[in-house]
């Protein structure tokens, strides 16, 4: 890492494990003070938030749960609370449940979960951190390909909340543009984590055979094709025009890209433009 984040805080949630870890990680490598939020895994929790003092930074992890607009926004008050001061806030925590949309049982009670995980309790958390954030603060939004490029059946409900996020993203960053605070949304194709490799993972389904019998059977993807800056790029002090992009890694969803690569810093130019999504 080459920015400097010393003397900043930073809140990410879903920080236990896959992007959110590895977001805490690189904050953590950079200098910033890391908070990290979960739900049930308390034990993963805790073993982030050790690698994170071990590295010389304040951490800490919180338990909260996102589907609770009013509790993700009490999160945000209580670091900036505890920590003195809030400077980058990273919305990850996400849930994904799959089916199609003729489904015979539609499950409502999970659409209306995956909804205010996935997009009510981000613009709650974003609200909050919007009192208590100061200028050049950083909101950082992970977003998903699917959002943009739906290429599989079964995902509408998903691609819905997370299209809503790139729009409420898109005019937040309007809105705080006066304030120096940037706000961006790094969509992501398949990665590497927990809840695309586990017992019981939706990803075979969501790629071509052979693609995913390519990557199970001999290594962990990674296509050149990530390239776009990251989260801990878009928090540099020295970057205060990129706002309101979607950053695109890994769109085409043919493969899954190792979490730690989505902060592989880019090559040459930034690729990003504003309003753009992708290159």
């Amino acid at each position: 890492m080459q920015h400097d984040l010393a003397g900043k805080v930073a809140l990410v949630t879903g920080g236990s494990r896959g992007i959110g870890a590895a977001v805490a990680r690189a904050l953590a490598g950079a200098g910033a003070d890391v908070a990290i939020t979960y739900l049930s895994s308390r034990q993963a929790a805790e073993a982030v938030a050790g690698e994170l003092r071990a590295a010389g930074v304040r951490a800490r992890s919180i338990r909260a749960d996102q589907a609770d607009p009013a509790a993700a926004a009490a999160v945000v008050r209580e670091v900036a609370g505890e920590f003195g001061r809030l400077d980058i806030l990273v919305n990850n925590a996400a849930v994904a449940v799959l089916g199609p949309v003729d489904s015979p049982a539609p499950d409502d009670a999970a659409l209306d979960r995956q909804l205010r995980v996935n997009y009510t309790s981000i613009v709650a958390a974003i609200r909050a951190a919007a009192r208590v954030l100061p200028e050049g603060g950083r909101i950082i939004n992970i977003g998903s390909g699917v959002a943009t490029r739906t290429g599989a059946a079964g995902v509408a409900d998903h691609a819905g909340t997370k299209a809503a996020l790139a729009g409420f993203t898109r005019g937040a960053a309007r809105d705080l543009a006066p304030r120096g605070i940037t706000v961006n949304l790094l969509q992501t194709g398949l990665v590497a984590t927990q809840l695309n490799t586990g017992e019981g993972s939706a990803a075979p389904r969501l790629i071509a055979p052979w693609h995913w019998a390519g990557w199970a059977g001999r290594r962990r993807s990674r296509p050149a094709s990530c390239s776009w800056p990251a989260p801990a790029r878009l928090t540099s002090p020295g970057r205060p025009w990129i706002s309101t992009a979607a950053t695109v890694r890994n769109p085409r969803i043919r493969h899954l890209v190792p979490a730690e690569h989505l902060l592989r810093p880019a090559g040459g130019a930034s690729g990003v433009r504003m309003g753009r999504a992708g290159p």
